[in-house]
């Protein structure tokens, strides 16, 4: 299998200088490349230039894939929107690290297959699908980063050299509100990190309910207002000239903090072990499967029962059935032949059901003799096993 990379970057909050557009150019003759926009595949060799460094001075999201089962989003935002004390429980070797540069965040969701070769050619993936992260992760949703630890948890479950202390011992982050309704990126992030399903559905019963996409309005009105003056118009003079990103996330977060402070005081939910976590992932796993089995028995009675009543059907109308084989013969067209005979194998069956199979056999034997002088009809009725008994 011949070697796939995938380099994708895009600056979201400022785009690139000149002087830093001649500097990426350099690093790449064949890529699409303009100030907020890098994208570029390599069917043999490596990028030139080094991701981690381009996304500490320059981009704010990253994209990488290979068809040897290596992916790595970045994300870069800063720390006044998500600082790094936030991110850190969340993080892991194999899955989530995280670092600060010059006032910024970097997020690095990571995923390596284990075993190579995992390439799904039908999947592929772009930056677009993730960039509204940011502005989850800004506005103070932490699901992203939950779903980098459960990344971590889905592959520490498939090896076979972890030591069982090691599964009572692990405990998980704080568990964000919302994992039973991920938002489109979301659940994006968690193909891309490879998230087992009923891992992700266990987890979830500790979550609570989505933080509301629909704001109360009035309640954010009035705590703007509330807001100094001063510091409004320093945050509309920088979002107008572009020096800083884009105040909505921030107001947001910092409303939505502001607000659970006056709700007062709640119990935490208590943390679980990694054991107990793949202990309900393997629960939910086998009711999972219970449920399907069940639905495809289901199934396969109704499909009996449509089958019987379709043959009973045509066991009461016999002879008008025998009238309709006549007439698609008649019209001598391939399609029609094989309607013709698809009619027959079900009458030959229901003829069977109500014990009248000799009845059937003298029609067959009659219908041959009429249109003997047509070979391909012929041969199709051999085919099928339409000969006299």
């Amino acid at each position: 299998m011949s070697e796939y990379q995938y380099y994708e970057f895009q600056a979201i909050d400022r785009p690139l200088t000149n002087d830093e557009l001649e500097a990426v150019r350099a690093l790449s003759s064949r890529a699409r490349i303009s100030a907020t926009h890098f994208v570029n595949e390599y069917h043999y060799g490596n990028f030139r230039g080094d991701e981690r460094k381009l996304m500490e001075q320059v981009y704010d999201a990253h994209l990488y894939y290979a068809n040897w089962g290596s992916r790595h989003l970045m994300l870069r935002l800063p720390t006044t929107l998500l600082p790094a004390r936030s991110a850190e429980p969340y993080c892991t070797e194999d899955a989530l690290t995280c670092w600060t540069r010059k006032g910024h965040l970097l997020l690095d969701f990571s995923y390596e297959a284990e075993d190579g070769g995992e390439w799904d050619f039908e999947t592929s993936f772009t930056l677009a699908s993730f960039t509204t992260l940011r502005t989850e992760l800004a506005a103070g949703d932490l699901r992203p980063l939950y779903l980098s630890w459960l990344s971590m948890l889905t592959r520490w479950e498939l090896e076979e050299d972890v030591d069982e202390d090691e599964y009572t011992s692990t405990v998980e982050p704080h568990v964000p509100a919302g994992l039973a309704r991920l938002t489109g990126p979301q659940q994006a992030l968690a193909d891309f990190l490879h998230v087992d399903p009923h891992l992700l559905t266990a987890a979830a019963r500790a979550s609570g309910a989505a933080p509301s996409q629909a704001n109360d309005t009035d309640a954010l009105a009035a705590w703007i207002r509330a807001l100094p003056q001063r510091e409004k118009d320093t945050m509309l003079l920088d979002a107008v000239l572009g020096t800083a990103p884009q105040p909505g996330p921030t107001l947001l977060a910092r409303h939505r903090a502001a607000s659970r402070g006056t709700a007062g005081p709640s119990t935490a939910a208590r943390r679980r072990s990694a054991a107990e976590l793949l202990d309900a992932a393997h629960e939910v796993r086998t009711e999972h499967t219970r449920q399907q089995e069940q639905a495809r028995t289901q199934a396969r009675r109704a499909e009996r029962r449509a089958r019987e009543s379709h043959l009973d059907r045509l066991a009461e109308n016999a002879e008008q059935t025998w009238q309709d084989i006549a007439h698609l013969i008649g019209k001598k067209q391939p399609g029609t032949y094989d309607t013709a005979i698809t009619l027959l194998k079900d009458l030959r069956e229901a003829h069977d059901r109500v014990g009248n199979p000799e009845e059937f056999t003298r029609r067959l034997h009659d219908l041959r003799e009429q249109h003997r002088g047509k070979p391909s009809l012929m041969q199709r009725l051999t085919d099928a096993g339409l000969t006299a008994r």
